[in-house]
Order: C-alpha cells, then sequence, then structure tokens
C-alpha cells in the first residue's frame, strides 16, 4: 500500500469546486419563489438558527424555533416551504483502503457526490409544522427517504409556569431532538461514506429510516424539557420501497421505549445545558425470527452543552456525550451471530467550535468508543473488539451565512476542510487486523462543499 502524494490534493481541490459549481446551478435552476428555506419564513439569517451561519448546529433560537414547531414567521405571509440542498467531496486515506469504499470509486483518493436533498420544511399556522426530507444517495446511487419529523404544539399556562407541549412524529429517534449532542445530529454534522467508519455505534443511532416513533414533549419556562414516546419498525417491504435497509439492524418487537431529559440555563455568559437520554429495544437481529429470542439493547446517556456569543460577533460552542449501552445478545447467539450473550458498547465524544464572525470556524472532536471482546462480532480484529479512538479536527468558511450572497438570501454555502486521526482502530493502534494495519492508516483527509438554497 501507498502514501498519497500531496500533489492529488489541488486535483481534489479542483474536483469539489467543479461539484460545487454543478450543485449551485442545479439549485439554482428552480423557479423563483418555489423554494423558499426557514430562513425566508422567519425573516432571519441562517445565522440567527445555527451557529456558524449553516446547519445544523443550533443556536439557542435556533433551539426554540425547532421545539416550537417550525411555527415562527415573520409577518402573515405565506411561503412555499421548499427547499434544496447537495454535498460534494474529496476523500483521501493515509494508505489505500483494502478493497473500494463501495462500487464505483477506487481505494483512494475519491471524489463524489455524497447527497442531494430535497425538503418540505415549514409551519403551517401556529400549531402545526414539518420538517421533511428526501435525499438521493451519491455513493450508493440510490433514493431514500430521510429525515422526517411532523410536530404539532400548542402553549399553556400551568401554576404560573409557561409550558410548551408538542408531539413529535418521526423516524429516528433524536432526529427531533434540538441539541447537538445526539447521535441523528452530533458532530461530525457532514461525513462521507467512502471513507473508513471504525466501531459500530450504539442502537440509538443506527434505527434512522427504518423506524417511526411518535414522541410527546414539554418545554417549561424555556429551561426544563421532558420528553417521552415509543418507536416501531415499519416492516420490511415498505422500507425497501423508502430506500432503506430491513435487516440493519433488523425488526423491533413491540415498541421501543425512548425518554429525554434536558435542563438548560444562563451560565458563564452563555447557555448551558445538561441532559439524559434512554432507550430500549429488543431486536430480531437481520428479520431472523427462527430463534424465538430477541436482542435486547438498553441505552443510557448523559449529555451536556455549552454557547456563548461573544461581544465581538464570534461564537463559541462546546458539546459533549458519555452513552452506555447494555446489551443482551440472546438471539445472535443462538444464531450463531455473536460468540457472547452480554457485551458493552461505550461511546464518549466532545467537541469544541469555534466561529469568527459567523464565517470562519474551526472545531476539534475527540472520540472513543470501547466495547466488550466477542470472537464472532469482531472475529477480523486482532483484538477482537470494536475500540475505535480518535481526533477530528475542521476547518471550514461560510461567508453568507448572514444572508449575503450575490445568489439571494436564500442561497448559502459552507466550504470545509477535515482531518482525522485515530489513535485506536478496530480494538488496537497497531496491527489491529493480526497483518501489520496501523490505526493511523485510516487517517481521513476529506474536502468538501456544502450548498442549499
Amino acid at each position: 500500500m501507498r502514501h498519497t502524494p500531496i500533489a492529488s490534493i489541488p486535483a481534489a481541490l479542483s474536483a469539489v469546486a467543479a461539484l460545487a459549481v454543478a450543485a449551485v446551478a442545479s439549485l439554482t435552476a428552480t423557479s423563483a419563489g418555489a423554494v423558499p428555506a426557514f430562513a425566508v419564513q422567519t425573516g432571519a439569517p441562517c445565522a440567527a438558527c445555527h451557529v456558524g451561519g449553516f446547519g445544523p448546529q443550533l443556536t439557542t433560537y435556533g433551539r426554540d424555533f425547532k421545539l416550537r414547531g417550525y411555527t415562527a414567521r415573520s409577518g402573515a405571509a405565506y411561503n412555499l416551504p421548499l427547499s434544496a440542498m447537495a454535498i460534494a467531496s474529496f476523500v483521501n486515506t493515509q494508505k489505500d483502503q483494502a478493497s473500494p469504499p463501495a462500487t464505483h470509486y477506487n481505494v483512494n483518493d475519491n471524489w463524489t457526490l455524497d447527497q442531494a436533498s430535497l425538503f418540505l420544511a415549514g409551519g403551517f399556522g401556529q400549531h402545526l409544522g414539518a420538517f421533511i426530507q428526501a435525499t438521493y444517495d451519491g455513493v450508493a446511487r440510490a433514493f431514500t427517504w430521510d429525515n422526517v419529523d411532523l410536530r404539532a404544539v400548542t402553549d399553556v399556562t400551568v401554576a404560573k409556569h409557561d409550558v410548551l407541549l408538542g408531539v413529535s412524529v418521526n423516524n429516528n429517534p433524536t432526529m427531533q431532538d434540538a441539541w447537538n449532542t445526539t447521535p441523528a445530529w452530533g458532530y461530525p454534522y457532514t461525513s462521507s461514506a467512502l471513507a473508513p467508519g471504525g466501531a459500530p455505534g450504539a442502537i440509538l443511532g443506527s434505527l434512522a429510516q427504518t423506524t417511526m416513533g411518535a414522541t410527546a414533549y414539554a418545554w417549561i419556562d424555556s429551561k426544563f424539557y421532558v420528553e417521552g414516546g415509543g418507536y416501531g419498525s415499519i416492516g420490511s417491504r415498505l422500507t425497501t420501497r423508502l430506500g432503506a435497509d430491513p435487516t440493519a439492524p433488523g425488526n423491533i418487537k413491540g415498541l421501543a421505549p425512548y425518554a429525554r431529559l434536558v435542563y438548560q440555563s444562563d451560565v458563564l455568559g452563555g447557555t448551558g445545558s445538561l441532559g439524559l437520554m434512554a432507550m430500549n429495544a429488543d431486536i430480531e437481529p437481520g428479520l431472523d425470527a427462527s430463534s424465538g429470542a430477541v436482542d435486547t439493547y438498553r441505552d443510557v446517556g448523559v449529555d451536556a452543552t455549552y454557547i456563548r456569543n461573544l461581544t465581538d460577533g464570534d461564537t463559541l460552542a462546546i458539546n459533549a456525550r458519555y452513552l452506555k449501552e447494555r446489551q443482551h445478545l440472546n438471539a445472535s447467539s443462538a444464531l450463531g451471530l455473536s460468540a457472547n450473550k452480554r457485551n458493552d458498547l461505550t461511546d464518549l465524544r466532545a467537541d469544541v467550535s469555534y466561529f469568527w464572525r459567523n464565517r470562519v470556524g474551526v472545531t476539534l472532536q475527540g472520540f472513543n468508543t470501547t466495547g466488550s471482546p466477542d470472537a464472532l462480532l469482531f472475529a477480523t480484529n486482532r483484538n477482537l473488539k470494536p475500540d475505535t479512538a480518535g481526533l477530528t479536527g475542521e476547518l471550514s468558511t461560510t461567508p453568507w451565512g448572514a444572508g449575503t450572497s450575490p445568489l439571494g438570501p436564500r442561497f448559502n454555502l459552507r466550504l470545509g476542510l477535515q482531518y482525522t486521526y485515530y489513535l485506536k482502530y478496530d480494538g488496537a493502534g497497531s496491527n489491529y487486523d493480526g497483518m501489520g494495519a496501523k490505526a493511523g492508516d485510516n487517517n481521513t483527509l476529506r474536502l468538501y462543499a456544502w450548498t442549499s438554497y
């Protein structure tokens, strides 16, 4: 395997620029007035809702807008709530991957259209709102339904406390969340399927697009958040028709309960939050119910955030999450998929971002996933463990987050460079596969262009 020459980077930049131009052309070709974004609805620029002037990291105003069902509106005029997005990128790993990461790609130096999405997103009156996303996956070359969040909200007063009551119907546990610490909206906010993946995730981040659920929540005095509900599988036939894989991770037997608590308050000149999240899911792995048993996953997480808007217009944002999963793998053990009936998985990650004038940002994240050794689940790893740890750094620019784009206030663009450095991969820092592979072989450089309209 070889080191990739630095000379490939200018070519990569040209490729990303070309894809960005193509994405811009496709977005701006839409008929005038047909695709307003949330910014048009609220009359506020992207920077009002999003840290650094680009989603999905939310400001405190953005959190409140989401919790209130996307219903805030500037004036009485109705705008057709359509939007579009495209992400293109170039991916380079320190050493060639053992095989191409996807069909039609090389073992290294890949550039691609990661995804292109259309949205129906907006408020409908004072009580109803929706965020619906359909996506073309440029790597898999397939269409899929993506995020769905339908909301109904109302304001009440209880014992002199202002209480926002809401219901969310959504297809991904934690995508309805307003804090950027959950699996659905946590950092990195954009990634590529062409990059090495590392450790498996907890069940709480693995049910996107294969489930539907409903949760009810209360937002009390804009400080206390309480939420509870449940999720169920939508059936393999419908899941397949919607472009998702019904076998990953499998069928939920019955309903999977989900709960969330958050306390948010002003602190140290900014806004801080401390939260809890929990989920319990009984899964028939790979849709195989022949064992008569299920795999039970119990996830409990603690998270915290801090955002401070500085007097010069800069923004500091910090997010952290600790997630612990208990696995009772009775079905997988009976089917010969796991060596153990009981395993643990622990995921710890934290990131800090600083954005200068909402135009140039720097983000650094540390991540560490550890788990029980299992001779069947992790048979390709020398240590039979999922342990993966490292750092991700990102430099990005969002020149028009304040709504000053020459293509109009609806257009926005972020250009970024990400670098992921692995300290540990698939259970070890070196020779993790028994054939001399190092964790650092998977170090990944990614350049991306992210447009929205």
